[in-house]
């Protein structure tokens, strides 16, 4: 199951405005099994240009561990709750990583029938 779990296993990154924010998502996400686990960083500073000017602005970074499968959920959740007009949201591959790690990821992510 390893091969396809990491072939089926993603991180999301987003950035919100403030740890409130990103905490209220991680928990949504989680509870809603559409990650199996989401680490909500220390805040930086992202400048970037927007509307033909530079901004600066204080974000916290989110990233969201899933399948590829339940990525249109991710981000119609992210969406759902982001203040920004138009908010990072960006779906990263996972190449390798610890077999049983993985296969957390995706029996956290999967709804169990019986």
């Amino acid at each position: 199951m390893s091969d396809s779990a990491a072939a089926d296993t993603i991180i999301v990154l987003t950035n919100l405005p403030d740890r409130e924010a990103a905490l209220g998502l991680a928990q949504e996400l989680v509870t809603r099994k559409l990650a199996a686990c989401v680490n909500v960083l220390a805040a930086g500073t992202s400048v970037y240009r927007w509307r033909d000017k530079i901004e600066t602005a204080q974000e916290v970074p989110v990233l969201v561990k899933t399948r590829a499968a339940l990525y249109a959920e991710v981000e119609a959740a992210i969406i759902g709750r982001h203040p920004y007009e138009l908010p990072e949201i960006i779906a990263v591959p996972v190449m390798r990583g610890l077999p049983e790690y993985l296969e957390w990821v995706v029996a956290e992510t999967s709804i169990s029938i019986g």
